[in-house]
C-alpha cells in the first residue's frame, strides 16, 4: 500500500495543513457549507462544527496533472519536508493492514512548534473518466512518539482528500479538513489561518505535481520513478 497523505495540519500553518472523516455523516450533508474564499483558484468552503467554535472546511480546486500523478504527490509525505513549507519531519510508523500510522512535525515560525502522529485510510474506484483516488485520516497519537518539551501536541486532525479526473491531463481535487492548531490560539484567528492554509497547500502540491518524476501510470511507479525508497526506521530516502 502506498504511503498517503499527512498534509493535515499543514492547511493551519502555512499561515499551518492536510480526511476518518470529519464526521461521515457531515461530509456529506453538503447544504450548510458556505463559500468562505475564492483564491488563486480554489474556492474553499467552510462552516461549524455543533459544539465547537473551530470550523471545518472544504476546498476544491483543479490541478493540472493527471490524478495518479497528484496522487503520488501526497503520497509522498515523506519528502513533505523538501516541498511543503514548514514541515520539518515525516516519520512512516508502522503499516497496519488497510491503513498507515505516520508522524509529522511542523515549525510554523509564528508559533512553537506543532506535531501529531495520523492514521491514514486510502481506496480508490473506477469510473467512466478514469480512477478515483481517496484517503482519509484521523488522530492517532498515542501510536506516536511520546509528547515533546517545547514541541505542542495537536490533539484534533481529521480530514479527507478526493482526487478524481477531470480529463487525462487534469485533476478535480477536493480537502476536507478539520482540526485544532494546538496550544492557546483564538479560533477566530485559527479560522482564518486555515484559510490561507488551504491556498498554500494547493500551490505546493500544485508546483510539485508539475515534476515529471510523478507523472507515470500510477501511484506506486510514480514513487519508485521518483527514487523514493525506505529506510529501515520508516525515514524516507533517495535511491541511487
Amino acid at each position: 500500500m502506498p504511503q498517503r497523505i499527512f498534509p493535515a495540519l499543514i492547511s493551519l500553518f502555512l499561515a499551518g495543513s492536510p480526511t476518518v472523516f470529519a464526521s461521515e455523516e457531515s461530509i456529506n450533508k453538503d447544504n450548510d457549507w458556505k463559500l468562505s474564499a475564492r483564491e488563486k483558484d480554489v474556492a474553499i468552503y467552510s462552516r461549524l462544527r455543533p459544539g465547537s467554535s473551530l470550523k471545518e472546511f472544504k476546498a476544491i480546486g483543479a490541478i493540472d496533472a493527471p490524478n495518479c500523478a497528484v496522487c503520488a504527490v501526497i503520497d509522498d509525505f515523506q519528502n513533505y519536508p523538501k516541498f511543503m513549507p514548514y514541515t520539518t519531519e515525516c516519520q512512516l510508523i508502522r503499516r497496519d493492514g488497510d491503513s498507515i500510522v505516520g508522524y509529522q512535525r511542523l515549525s510554523p515560525k509564528v508559533c512553537a512548534d506543532r506535531d501529531y502522529t495520523l492514521r491514514v485510510w486510502k481506496k480508490s474506484w473506477p469510473t467512466a473518466d478514469g480512477l478515483v483516488f481517496m484517503s482519509h485520516w484521523s488522530p492517532a497519537n498515542e501510536l506516536g512518539p511520546p509528547e515533546k518539551k517545547g514541541v505542542v501536541r495537536v490533539k484534533i486532525c481529521e480530514g479527507k482528500w478526493l482526487l478524481e479526473p477531470d480529463s487525462n491531463a487534469k485533476t478535480r481535487a477536493t480537502y476536507f479538513i478539520y482540526t485544532d492548531t494546538g496550544g492557546f490560539i483564538p479560533s477566530f484567528i485559527a479560522n482564518r489561518v486555515s484559510l490561507t492554509g488551504i491556498t498554500k497547500l494547493f500551490a505546493a502540491i500544485r508546483k510539485q505535481a508539475k515534476d515529471p518524476r510523478y507523472a507515470v501510470s500510477n501511484p506506486e511507479r510514480a514513487r519508485q520513478s521518483a527514487g523514493l525508497g525506505e529506510t529501515t526506521d520508516g525515514k524516507m530516502t533517495k535511491q541511487d
